[in-house]
């Protein structure tokens, strides 16, 4: 079968999705003592009220695990049935190998297909793409994994306010099947911009600027951000991203029953979605509870609006923006997959020295 038969014929969406959290949680409190502001500050500023942690001895591809267990669940399969593995990450567990390969390790996935696609906060949609195709062409393939994770905490300076109030950890999770011809994703559209490649990035630890004592010194494994400059392209590109799908697809914004998006800042994404009109209730906004949480954050999102009562045939237009810069929008017609959560695993006890610091990731 060629790729135009099998494309003829295949429609990709969404089968089951899941997220996971971990345990520990920030509160605005905890982040403002170490940056130097007040909670106040950072809600106003932000919209977060929290974020998650992941423990010091959880790695990208542990949180990401519990995610793609979950939605196989939700979608009713066996991991084992799981065909092909994409992990989008801008936080690897290490350079290399991917991180999917440790993921698909750790869930016993041993007939999965494991890769990476590093497109920063865009990455889900970038991956979900890859899988998409992937499954068009190839038939004997039944079910994709998409999982979206950070460990942002890793790498965030917690003196530094315009990253310590934003990034968090978290993974959320895809399974893609085969759906009804009336379903699945649909007008996808992507870019990129590699001149704005240093306005958000982690400077050392890769082969432009190896790890070495000045480094570590200096704190260029941290998270460096141009918080205008992130802001301003987010309020340029995300517009377009809306207008592009709406036309492509020939609706309007009324025939759209969820806005699902990155989460860079809860304030920023609402201010736009209004001066967008986006019809209330339908722009989905989790980074109140969350923070941004990277390539996880659009995926979540999806998640919490599958939970919150997405119904067979509804419209999700998928908006995602990040470092690179990237950028890529699309059509998903849902097919009444559920989203789980798993428990998360207890916090451990607090020792003197962590409760002095709130749980402040090291």
């Amino acid at each position: 079968m060629t790729v135009t038969e099998a494309a003829g014929r295949r429609h990709i969406g969404v089968v089951g999705m899941g997220t996971y959290l971990p345990a520990q949680v920030r509160s605005n409190a905890d982040v403002a003592r170490d940056a130097g502001v007040s909670p106040e500050w950072i809600s106003e500023r932000t919209g977060v009220r929290k974020r998650h942690v992941a423990a010091a001895d959880e790695a990208a591809s542990d949180l990401a695990a519990h995610a793609v267990r979950a939605a196989a669940d939700a979608a009713g399969i066996d991991v084992r049935d799981i065909g092909l593995l994409i992990c989008a990450t801008s936080t690897p567990d290490e350079l290399g190998p991917s991180t999917a390969c440790r993921i698909q390790a750790l869930l016993g996935a041993s007939r999965a297909v494991a890769l990476d696609v590093g497109a920063a906060c865009s990455g889900w949609l970038f991956a979900a793409k890859v899988a998409h195709d992937w499954l068009l062409a190839s038939p004997e393939i039944r079910y994709a994994a998409v999982v979206g994770v950070e460990a942002y905490s890793k790498f965030v300076d917690p003196a530094d306010r315009g990253t310590a109030v934003l990034f968090a950890d978290g993974a959320a999770a895809s399974i893609l099947s085969p759906v009804a011809a009336e379903q699945g994703f649909a007008h996808f559209a992507f870019g990129s911009d590699g001149t704005l490649a240093d306005r958000v990035l982690i400077p050392a630890g890769g082969s432009r600027l190896p790890a070495d004592a000045g480094t570590v010194a200096r704190g260029d494994h941290r998270i460096r951000m141009d918080g205008r400059t992130i802001s301003r392209f987010a309020s340029a590109v995300f517009p377009r991203l809306i207008s592009g799908t709406l036309d492509r697809a020939g609706l309007t914004l009324q025939d759209i029953d969820r806005v699902v998006a990155h989460q860079p800042n809860p304030v920023l994404l609402r201010r736009i979605g209004a001066e967008l009109g986006i019809p209330e209730g339908r722009l989905v906004v989790v980074g109140d509870e969350v923070g941004n949480i990277g390539a996880a954050s659009t995926p979540y999102a999806l998640a919490a609006a599958a939970r919150g009562g997405l119904r067979v045939g509804d419209r999700v237009l998928l908006a995602v923006f990040g470092a690179g810069m990237t950028w890529g929008s699309g059509l998903l017609t849902w097919s009444g997959a559920q989203a789980r959560t798993p428990p998360t695993r207890p916090s451990p006890p607090s020792s003197p020295e962590l409760h002095e610091t709130e749980g402040a990731p090291r």
